[in-house]
């Protein structure tokens, strides 16, 4: 017998994302073995024209899922689950998209509230970084909202989604990929505002380490390491290393004449927005360091197929 396949897809506000990967049994529980992953950069929330989607981004996304939907081809219904979030569940013409997105992929495509994807994003965490005893602020700053978490072992304690992110803010406060110390600041404050709306709910719980599990704090961690700009050292997101980073970019002055190493192309136009929310998230919780983490909103959908097939089987 082959050893079935699970996939998740992510239609995420700046990038889509598909991974499979299968159930391999440790105790009595199972642990998410990755077979192969895929990354579009569909840019779908620069497509937004006030709440409507442009037909460069719509064909855009259609684009990447018929190449998804190629590549699950035999896929049984139940053992994929694909995923819409924040620009599908703003853009007004959502309908008109979905209707042709999911005929491309060849599977439904559920739009999940803010709520549920906080969720599935500490579900994968608490999978793949099992830790029963550690109260976890867990932070995901997408292309366009950014969730927030506290849990404990696997035990979700407080989750709430704002509207916020990387992809939405670079376009608001850098357009032109102009740098100047007054967008940033702009952008840092509103977004302090924004998370400070939510963030009170959360002083009931005391927290002792801050993860982050989206791709803004993968690349913000690459890039402070692989500038010298953490003095730490250790892979992680550290406060004095965003600021140095801040500094960097606007002494540029412009993304074309930013020079850092380990930053690719495709993330450049997202980086300042994503820096300006994760500066901002740092100072409302007053985090220190963060720990960056591959698991998040895909990890924790494979791991909510592969127990409905558990419990099926």
């Amino acid at each position: 017998m082959t050893t079935p396949l699970f996939a998740a897809v992510d239609l995420g506000s700046n990038a889509f994302r598909m991974m499979i990967g299968h159930r391999a049994p440790i105790g009595v529980g199972h642990v998410i073995k990755e077979v192969a992953s895929f990354r579009e950069p569909v840019r779908l929330s620069h497509g937004l024209r006030g709440s409507t989607l442009d037909d460069s981004s719509l064909e855009r996304g259609w684009r990447a899922l018929e190449r998804f939907g190629k590549r699950l081809e035999g896929f049984e219904p139940s053992r994929v689950r694909a995923v819409a979030t924040n620009t599908v569940r703003v853009a007004s013409n959502a309908t008109v998209f979905l209707a042709k997105a999911e005929q491309r992929l060849g599977f439904q495509i559920d739009v999940i509230s803010g709520h549920e994807e906080a969720r599935l994003v500490y579900a994968g965490i608490a999978h793949t970084m099992p830790d029963a005893n550690t109260t976890r602020l867990v932070v995901d700053i997408g292309g366009g909202s950014t969730e927030l978490v506290i849990g404990l072992g696997e035990q979700l304690l407080a989750a709430e989604s704002v509207p916020i992110g990387g992809g939405t803010f670079s376009k608001r406060f850098f357009p032109e990929g102009i740098l100047d110390g007054r967008s940033m600041q702009m952008a840092e404050r509103i977004a302090s505002e924004e998370i400070g709306k939510v963030a009170a709910r959360y002083r009931d719980y005391s927290w002792q380490r801050a993860i982050g599990s989206s791709g803004t704090a993968r690349l913000l961690a690459r890039v402070l390491q692989c500038n010298g700009l953490n003095t730490r050292g250790r892979g992680t997101i550290t406060y004095d290393g965003l600021l140095r980073l801040s500094l960097r970019l606007l002494e540029a002055g412009h993304l074309r004449r930013l020079k850092l190493a380990g930053l690719k192309r495709h993330r450049l136009e997202s980086l300042p927005g994503g820096l300006a929310v994760m500066l901002a998230v740092f100072k409302v919780f007053g985090i220190d360091e963060m720990l960056p983490s591959e698991p998040g909103l895909r990890f924790g959908v494979l791991h909510g197929l592969m127990q409905n097939s558990a419990r099926w089987h």
